[in-house]
């Protein structure tokens, strides 16, 4: 059995239905107060629920139990419940499951990150502070490890709830917009997870995920403009207003979402050729996903 912490969230519950679809037993950990029509959505599946909290260890433990594999994903950045925050649901419950996980004997354990490029510098980003603590304790944990780090997930960026409004053809740009970006989407990542459970080239190792080409967000404005036939209005925001809005944010969250703004103005190139020989994924160009959102658009 198989364990998807986050399987609620929009890649949880692409790593569950890719997991059903290859026949193998499914147990998505949930929020008694997650969406219901996303619960159901699991139930449809056939995925085993249980229902708990990163915060709550002995949901965590209940949930372990006859688990020999956990895939997580979970992240309030876009998920937000009353008591959520980095440092207690991003870190100490993440470490949580870990040390659930080791206690009840899961043989491997799937940590999907973000980019090893954004880095804490001087003034840690508290996402990426979250990060890495629960890498370093994976790693240490005893269990196999598969540490994921994607890049930027074009379905997420590139979408009106990020400021890339392609539907109305406006776009917020960060910085110059000459950043390049490994953009990689979601059901790729899932993929990869999936994969990672049977591939001896995920055992033990830490792995950068990104997508078959490096764009700026200009090229990918470019792009959409192209295929729609319609000129974008952009909004470029300097990296002065990113360093100010970073240093005025009052949360940890706001603090974060700064620094992820930040990092799409300076670019994230990942080279995924030689892990790309290792696992048969077909990536999802930028193109091929403005084609498709651009046409969803034009459908109405």
């Amino acid at each position: 059995m198989i364990l998807v912490v986050g399987a609620t969230g929009n890649l949880g519950g692409e790593i569950c239905r890719r997991l059903k679809a290859a026949g193998k037993p499914v147990r998505g950990l949930v929020r008694q107060t997650a969406d219901a029509g996303k619960i159901e959505a699991l139930k449809s599946l056939g995925v085993d629920l249980a229902f708990g909290d990163l915060r709550d260890r002995a949901s965590l433990d209940a949930a372990c139990k006859g688990i020999s594999a956990v895939i997580t994903t979970a992240t309030t950045t876009l998920s937000r419940q009353p008591g959520d925050s980095i440092e207690a649901t991003d870190q100490a419950g993440a470490l949580n499951l870990v040390e659930a996980a080791k206690a009840a004997g899961v043989q491997h354990f799937v940590f999907i990150s973000y980019s090893g490029n954004i880095d804490t510098g001087d003034d840690p980003c508290p996402l990426t502070v979250a990060k890495r603590s629960v890498e370093q304790r994976v790693r240490e944990s005893g269990m196999t490890y598969t540490i994921l780090r994607p890049s930027v997930f074009m379905e997420i960026w590139l979408s009106p709830v990020l400021g890339f409004d392609y539907p109305n053809g406006k776009a917020t740009v960060y910085g110059s917009g000459d950043g390049k970006i490994s953009y990689i989407s979601l059901g790729d990542v899932a993929e990869f997870a999936v994969q990672s459970l049977d591939n001896p080239a995920a055992r033990n190792a830490v792995i950068e995920l990104g997508g078959p080409e490096p764009l700026s967000l200009n090229e990918v404005v470019a792009i959409f403009e192209n295929i729609g036939d319609k000129k974008f209005e952009v909004i470029h925001v300097p990296m002065e207003a990113l360093l100010a809005q970073r240093a005025a944010a009052t949360d940890s969250l706001s603090k974060s979402f700064a620094t992820l703004m930040m990092a799409q103005a300076w670019g994230d190139c990942i080279d995924a050729s030689a892990t790309s020989k290792s696992f048969p994924v077909q990536f999802m160009t930028v193109r091929t996903y403005a084609e498709r959102a651009m046409r969803a658009v034009k459908a109405g």
